[in-house]
């Protein structure tokens, strides 16, 4: 018998057979009236969601709730847990950047913080956004561009209050804490060129970033110069200001191919110039430093490198190796002050820092080494480029954030602050393991463990074991607080680091595209039945959870493996891959073809989808328990997508389990906002996962 049966009476989408015909083969969807014809206004407006569609997710949502209302105290109890972890008056380390020290602060039980800066010369605290102020009239609000003047006398800012990611930007006077009257709409990314000049990009209606414009302080939005289109829908632009002050990038892409222009900001009307045209496959980031620009690019380079051209000559013909490709070392960032290189590698799923003097050999460079087994280090320069101040943040699963100064000069590594756990925490009760699991075809697959020192490892511990896989992103082992209040109700937490992250190098990112896809899922399955089979869990006690592309992940390793499973938790999760990569008006899909093939054109990608789609894979067999979430804001994984695979599952799978959907009707892809509002989203799940071990 399930630990978390179905109640009675679950909704029932109804059946509107669609069809079309892909390369001869006549493709059936009953659910595809979910996808609301207005789905462009609905992102903007929720409330102009068909009532139909409407009506169906307000009963799921409805049925969601009588399914998990004995939890409700259990859901209460973890958030008071998880909310007393969190420090409610803290404050960010502040940081040099030009006369001021600039930094951000939490007032007690606010969900949003306060930027603020403090003059260097001596002077009292000034605030630059207070974001409370500013959310307080909204349900949803989610800080986009934050950038400062060059001369520091105006802040340029933005927001997105309806979780669709369309960001209006406005600029605030520092001096007065008013704002102009420049107000832009559909914004993206933004760069000051100087005081009076701004680059942005704005967002299409398909929701795509194409355009950049250059904006005159006090001038009409209307009047603003277009400085470039991209006109190839599978790439995105975005701008930003380098370091060194002295150039404007631009930088068009998609996920595996890029190229980057440049405007002098001492002429800011000029066009932009092209350091190297985009050719297929290859990537690049320009970072200025005296008569050169550093790239770091893959080029002849499967796990990066870094090289060297002229500024008045920047062309890939004359890009000089610098950092040498090493294969299995994968340099993942890098950043360039006047007299420093800096960058951050990983091998063997773990990261490092390294730095040499400008003109030194870097095979003479000097590097940050920890000692703990898994860990997590982010990368953190400083926004000064005449300076030798370097900051990075450490955590494992077992120790809390902490932040570092490392003057380069020195290399005197120096402790400015530790997260402080109100509620305590003690590093000891916690272990911290890394194993490797043999996937389908010997490939070792890493696996980070967390677990309390007294859980008794003879297979009777649930799991809890999360995945991602796509677009190279690697999971950290971080530390998280939320996920002690599994751990210490008796859950090993897991994080398998599948292919299709970059975790072992680039190619275990590129193991898992188009038809080697079938990778991530197969890592999933064996980290699960390594984690069984050596005693940390065992199969029926292992709930999987990922989201959006790790919904993916979950949602074809369900179809695979259910019977390893107690549960799913699938997070705005990616599951009608083959109807939305044959969609080329929505946001992604262009830039996705890169990743999965493109099914248009492609018979053979076409065939590889279809073999792997959760949607287009649920067949009658029995499921696990599952909780699935969506958001009718989300321009990433559209709110359909989770509910036409819902309805599918439910009318085919021959179980008694319980198979939820919660949408949220007024956000998007990242849920509330608000740093205690998204404990409720981790409450949830978590209760639902010790409700699908039986620990509820």
């Amino acid at each position: 018998m399930s630990n978390f049966p179905a109640l009675p009476d679950a909704p029932v989408a109804e059946k509107r057979p669609t069809q079309q015909t892909v390369h001869g083969v006549v493709l059936n969807d009953d659910y595809h009236w979910l996808r609301a014809e207005n789905w462009q206004e609905a992102m903007r407006d929720p409330a102009k969601l068909p009532s139909d569609i409407a009506a169906y997710l307000n009963a799921e949502n409805d049925y969601y709730e009588a399914a998990m209302a004995d939890t409700i105290a259990l859901q209460k109890e973890l958030v008071a847990e998880m909310r007393g972890r969190i420090k409610e008056d803290d404050a960010s380390v502040a940081r040099k950047n030009g006369p001021y020290l600039y930094g951000r602060r939490f007032r007690a039980g606010d969900e949003h913080p306060v930027f603020e800066r403090t003059p260097c010369a001596g002077g009292p605290a000034e605030i630059s956004l207070d974001v409370q102020v500013e959310a307080t009239a909204y349900d949803y609000f989610n800080l986009g561009a934050f950038a400062v003047s060059p001369d520091h006398q105006l802040l340029a800012w933005s927001a997105d209050t309806s979780g669709a990611e369309f960001y209006t930007l406005r600029i605030r006077d520092l001096k007065t804490g008013k704002d102009t009257g420049d107000v832009l709409e559909d914004i993206g990314s933004i760069a000051w060129a100087d005081p009076k000049t701004l680059f942005y990009v704005r967002v299409d209606a398909n929701h795509r970033p194409n355009k950049v414009f250059r904006h005159t302080l006090g001038s009409d939005p209307a009047e603003d110069v277009l400085v470039f289109e991209e006109k190839d829908p599978r790439y995105h632009t975005g701008v930003g200001r380098m370091r060194s002050g002295a150039f404007i990038s631009i930088q068009t892409g998609m996920n595996d191919e890029n190229e980057t222009m440049i405007i002098s900001t001492s002429a800011p009307e000029t066009p932009p110039q092209i350091i190297a045209p985009r050719r297929t496959g290859i990537e690049y980031t320009a970072h200025h430093q005296g008569d050169h620009f550093v790239i770091l690019t893959n080029e002849s380079a499967v796990d990066f490198k870094v090289v060297l051209t002229p500024v008045d000559a920047p062309g890939a013909e004359n890009w000089v190796d610098f950092i040498a490709h090493e294969p299995g070392r994968m340099i993942i960032d890098l950043a360039c002050y006047r007299d420093w290189t800096i960058w951050l590698e990983r091998s063997n799923a773990l990261p490092h820092v390294r730095f040499v003097k400008t003109g030194q050999n870097p095979q003479h460079a000097q590097t940050i080494t920890f000692e703990e087994e898994a860990y997590s280090l982010g990368f953190d320069p400083s926004p000064e480029y005449d300076t030798d101040d370097f900051r990075f943040v450490y955590s494992s699963p077992t120790t809390p954030l902490q932040t570092y100064s490392y003057p380069l000069s020195t290399g005197k590594q120096v402790l400015l602050k530790e997260a402080e756990i109100p509620s305590g925490h003690d590093p000891a009760q916690y272990i911290t393991r890394r194993i490797t699991a043999q996937s389908h075809d010997g490939a070792g697959v890493p696996v980070t463990i967390l677990h309390h020192k007294d859980t008794v490892l003879d297979g009777s511990a649930p799991c809890l074991l999360y995945g991602y896989g796509s677009y190279g992103m690697s999971m950290p082992a971080s530390f998280s607080t939320n996920r002690l209040s599994l751990v210490d109700r008796g859950f090993v937490y897991a994080i398998a680091h599948v292919r299709g992250g970059e975790e072992k190098g680039r190619n275990w990112y590129e193991a898992a595209k188009f038809d080697r896809k079938v990778n991530s899922f197969y890592d999933m399955i064996a980290a699960g039945q390594t984690l069984a089979a050596e005693g940390y869990t065992s199969q029926g006690q292992i709930v999987i959870q990922g989201g959006s592309a790790g919904g993916l992940l979950v949602g074809a390793v369900v179809n695979m493996a259910p019977d390893l499973l107690a549960g799913v938790i699938a997070d705005v999760p990616f599951v009608d891959v083959l109807n939305t990569i044959l969609d080329d008006t929505l946001p992604l899909t262009p830039g996705e073809w890169s990743q999965w093939g493109n099914p248009i054109e492609n018979e053979d990608a076409f065939a590889d989808i279809r073999s792997y789609s959760p949607y287009d894979n649920v067949v009658p067999q029995a499921y696990p328990a599952m909780l699935v979430t969506a958001g009718v804001s989300d321009p990433r994984v559209t709110y359909w997508e989770p509910a036409k695979w819902v309805a599918k599952l439910r009318a085919t799978k021959t179980d008694g389990n319980a198979l939820l959907l919660r949408t949220n009707m007024t956000s998007g892809h990242f849920g509330k906002s608000g740093r205690f509002a998204a404990l409720e989203d981790a409450a949830r799940s978590f209760a639902f996962a010790l409700k699908a071990v039986g620990k509820v």
